[in-house]
């Protein structure tokens, strides 16, 4: 069952809404923040690195990937090669990103793992990094058998929508976590900071919903190689 809605319509509404969680994101931290940084007496710049890595990584670059391969008009090689690097590239941020939040709670003296967003957070990462693996083995390289591959194609978009679910959802936790903690330290309640990260979280959310619809929609006319519509 899948929605009568060309794939490619759908995702435009995606790339727009990506850049503009990027761009959101980027602005509270350098603007409102104070910026980014690998190394700093002000930890929390180290801290500042999370959050646009974990929004842009695993959610934005991992909702591209997931379109690239229902809206695309390539081959299903070149569809495959295209999802395979954008999800190894939301991987790799995402690792980044949690080391950074491990990295400021550590150089800060604070407790690491304490919070339902940090548990959440490891065990999206470690499922991202399974179904990453699994995927390559058997889509890619060295391929399972034509029959494994048909039998596991359900249950790798069944999966993998679950965990991209998680993500956004973890994302969304994550802004309200960090807000609280905000608003604790003394920034407004109705101030523009404020409103900015919750502006920032509804687009993730909203973006991990296109995300699904084209995912769910019809693929371009001329494709024959896209999985179908769950």
């Amino acid at each position: 069952m899948g929605l009568e809605i060309n794939a490619v319509y759908l995702s435009y509404v995606v790339h727009v809404l990506a850049v503009a969680g990027a761009v959101m994101v980027l602005v509270w931290n350098i603007h409102f923040r104070g910026g980014l940084a690998w190394e700093s007496s002000n930890k929390n710049l180290i801290f500042n690195v999370h959050p646009v890595l974990m929004l842009i990584g695993l959610v934005i670059m991992g909702g591209e990937a997931i379109v690239s391969y229902k809206a695309l008009p390539f081959k299903k090689a070149e569809k495959k090669l295209i999802h395979l690097i954008l999800h190894a590239i939301a991987l790799i941020l995402g690792i980044i990103g949690i080391y950074m939040a491990f990295k400021n709670h550590n150089e800060s003296g604070l407790a690491n793992l304490y919070s339902l967003h940090s548990w959440i957070g490891i065990g999206v990462i470690v499922l991202y990094g399974v179904q990453w693996i699994y995927g390559f083995l058997v889509f890619f390289y060295p391929g399972g058998t034509g029959d494994l591959r048909k039998e596991s194609l359900p249950w790798h978009v069944l999966f993998g929508m679950f965990v991209y679910i998680l993500a956004v959802a973890n994302s969304a936790l994550g802004f309200l976590e960090k807000l609280t903690f905000l608003e604790s330290s003394g920034i407004e309640k109705y101030g523009s900071e404020a409103f900015l990260v919750n502006f920032t979280a509804i687009i993730a959310v909203l973006y991990g919903t296109f995300v699904l619809l084209t995912a769910l929609s019809r693929a371009p006319a001329e494709d024959h190689h896209s999985y179908s519509a769950i």
